[in-house]
């Protein structure tokens, strides 16, 4: 019974700082994701999820908008419908935070040790599902108690099919960021958050373009002792933060580059923990929870 008692301590501490979000609802929504099977534009788990994730948003949201938009990749091998799925709490608030994630998962393990494996898709626990499930659990949070602001909560589709018959990463956000629907004074970009061994040095893109922002969010980290958000810069990576960086919104990308796992038929719940998905979500959410109207 020890390890109850410890847990309701800890529970009532974050509550009582004004921190409600649960990791265990954020892990479950993470592997209801990777039940879909793939994700990956085109197949029946990327339609069934799509409509899925329209439904949990739809629970929270003030308002719910759907960005749809064709592809064809450049040689005509692979033509997709996408849907960018946008959902925001507190519409009438005056400042406007945006929290971003890619729901698709990759069409081809490509990077798996096994070539056996190169044509299986990848489950995408950590990388896709990692993310939305950190949004989702955050949109229960904070309609049930929300913030001086509002959130944008952005779920971006097409994000992880870079290389694969010549297409482009991102094509969701770039999508997004070039339509100009979007208003918000920072964002966020969660990705590739699940990692059982997570690891969060600050990105290069981010560091250069919105440092007040990376300032913010790991001296946030810092003062919650979330130790998995280390000081110093990594290689910059093309992610969803990045078109919006090019057109001038502060965008951040929060971002695991050390995952064992990435595109190999292995990026599963069981590489995956709620906790990974707490120091995040915790995070986030004293971030959004101390931004004044």
């Amino acid at each position: 019974m020890r390890w109850l008692f410890i847990l309701l301590a800890l529970v009532t501490t974050l509550s009582a700082q004004g921190i409600y979000f649960d990791e265990e609802t954020a892990f479950e929504l993470l592997e209801e994701q990777v039940a879909f099977g793939s994700r990956a534009p085109g197949s029946a788990g990327h339609e069934e999820c799509k409509w899925w994730l329209i439904e949990q948003l739809d629970k929270y949201c003030d308002e719910l908008t759907l960005h749809r938009f064709d592809y064809t990749s450049p040689t005509g091998g692979h033509s997709f419908e996408l849907t960018n799925i946008l959902g925001l709490i507190n519409p009438d608030a005056p400042r406007r935070i945006m929290l971003g994630a890619h729901w698709d998962t990759r069409l081809y393990a490509d990077e798996d040790p096994d070539p056996a494996n190169r044509e299986l898709p990848v489950p995408g626990a950590s990388d896709g599902a990692s993310g939305v499930a950190v949004l989702l659990e955050l949109a229960r949070v904070f309609a049930e108690y929300p913030p001086e602001v509002g959130v944008l909560f952005v779920l971006f589709d097409g994000e992880d099919q870079g290389h694969i018959d010549r297409m482009p990463f991102c094509l969701g956000s770039e999508m997004l960021a070039a339509s100009g629907m979007l208003r918000y004074d920072y964002g966020i970009v969660v990705d590739l958050v699940g990692d059982a061994d997570l690891r969060l040095p600050q990105e290069g893109y981010s560091l250069q373009m919105a440092p007040s922002v990376v300032d913010l969010v790991w001296e946030v980290a810092a003062e919650l002792s979330e130790s998995v958000f280390v000081p110093g810069a990594v290689s910059m990576i093309k992610d969803d933060h990045l078109p919006f960086l090019q057109r001038g919104y502060p965008t951040i990308d929060i971002i695991d580059l050390d995952y064992d796992y990435w595109h190999t038929v292995d990026d599963l719940p069981e590489n995956c923990s709620a906790a990974s998905l707490g120091s995040v979500g915790r995070v986030v959410e004293t971030v959004i929870r101390r931004e004044p109207a």
